[in-house]
Formats: C-alpha cells, sequence, structure tokens
C-alpha cells in the first residue's frame, strides 16, 4: 500500500493517469468512426474494391515501433504537417507537435489510429458482411430513408461487431507505449512509460508493479462498465 500511496503522490503519475484516460477517448472516437466509415465504404460494390481492402492492412504489418518513427517525419517541426500548413496559411510557424499537451495527445492519436483503425475496419467490416440483405430490402419497402436505415437497422445489428472493436482497441489504447514513447518522450507521460520509467531508470521495482497494476484496473473498470452500460441498453 506504501508503493501505491507513493505513486499517486506524484505529479508525474497523476500526468501519466490523466493523459491515458485522454489518449484512450480521442484515440477509441477517431478509430471508431473513421473505421465505421470506411467499412460502410468497402461494403459497397465499386471498381477497385478488393484492391482497396488489400491496400487497407499494409498498416497493420508495419511494426509499432517502425510507424512511430515514420510519423516522426510528418509530425516532426520540420515535418510534411506543418509545410502543410504552412502552404495553405493555416500557421506562420511550425507547431512542436512533442511539446506537450493536447496536440502531443492528438499527434500520438492519429499516429495509432493509422496503425489499428484496419482491425477495427475488417471487424466492423465482417459485422456488416453478416447482416442479411433481406432486412435492408424490408427497410426499403417500410419506406425508411438511409438514415433511418443506418440508425435503427445497420447499427443495431453491427453492435456486437461494435462491443468486440471497442474492447480491443481499448485494451491496446489503455496500454499504448512504443508510439508515445517515440513521438513525445516523456514531455507526455502515460501509465505505461511511467511504470517503464520508474523500473528501467529508478530502479523502483515495486512502484513500478504498482502503476501497472492500477491499468490493469482502469481496463477492467472501462471494460465492465461498458459492458453493463451495453447491457442495460440492449434491454431497454
Amino acid at each position: 500500500m506504501a508503493n501505491y500511496k507513493e505513486i499517486i503522490g506524484k505529479t508525474e503519475f497523476k500526468n501519466a493517469f490523466f493523459n491515458t484516460i485522454a489518449l484512450t477517448f480521442i484515440s477509441l472516437t477517431l478509430e471508431m468512426t473513421a473505421g465505421l466509415v470506411i467499412a460502410l465504404i468497402l461494403k459497397r460494390n465499386f471498381k477497385g474494391k478488393e484492391l482497396l481492402r488489400s491496400l487497407m492492412l499494409v498498416p497493420m504489418g508495419v511494426p509499432t515501433l517502425v510507424s512511430g518513427v515514420a510519423m516522426t517525419y510528418i509530425f516532426g517541426l520540420y515535418g510534411y504537417f506543418n509545410a502543410l500548413l504552412q502552404k495553405l496559411h493555416i500557421i506562420e510557424m511550425p507547431i512542436d507537435w512533442a511539446s506537450g499537451g493536447f496536440k502531443t495527445l492528438l499527434m500520438v492519436s492519429v499516429a495509432d489510429m493509422w496503425k489499428v483503425t484496419p482491425m477495427v475496419i475488417l471487424l466492423l467490416l465482417a459485422g456488416l458482411e453478416s447482416i442479411p440483405d433481406e432486412v435492408y430490402e424490408a427497410s426499403n419497402i417500410d419506406g425508411a430513408t438511409a438514415w433511418q436505415t443506418f440508425k435503427y437497422v445497420t447499427l443495431p445489428l453491427l453492435k456486437p461487431s461494435i462491443t468486440m472493436a471497442l474492447i480491443l482497441r481499448a485494451i491496446d489504447a489503455f496500454r499504448i507505449f512504443e508510439l508515445v514513447l517515440v513521438l513525445a518522450g516523456r514531455a507526455t507521460p502515460v501509465i505505461s512509460t511511467f511504470a517503464y520509467d520508474e523500473y528501467n531508470n529508478y530502479a523502483n521495482a515495486y512502484t513500478s508493479a504498482a502503476a501497472s497494476t492500477i491499468l490493469l484496473l482502469m481496463i477492467a473498470v472501462f471494460i465492465v462498465s461498458y459492458l453493463k452500460i451495453a447491457g442495460t441498453k440492449e434491454e431497454q
């Protein structure tokens, strides 16, 4: 208990705790939104769909460390993104995306989204493919609009796939490590990098273990809470 009391009193841990929650929320929002939109597009029949599906899987094959280094070319001080913003006259001076704060969390979230959104797309696309065409035909006959069909037919039937994708991605988002370490260093700590520093740099094995246990509890609380909320809505 003394180890938990010690880390909870540290400003670094408090920052890491809130950064972990914020990063998870931003990442899940971006990934689930992008994944659902792209899955709906890939569900349609159009020329080049199979090629697009194959290209979509490429980020999954790139090691996380490599993708983090690649993202430094985009979000670096003189990277492509700052150059684009300057050409569009949105900014005058380059933005230091790795200096900390919300912009750093957003940068890491976008990098994480590029890496793992294909998995979300695959899960949601599998769910969309499993919905019978007869359901949409019945909805069309009843005169439902495209939005009504999406809201009252597609989303409810896609709920199991959304739940699976959300839980898998939440677990990964909570324990994100390499991308934060490569892109943000120690300017924006999360619980996993805090635990790493405690063990590797300060030789505090017990406080590192305490931080890791807190991370495990956070993941468990999120999953149980989500399943309870989702189950309650389904009963209603």
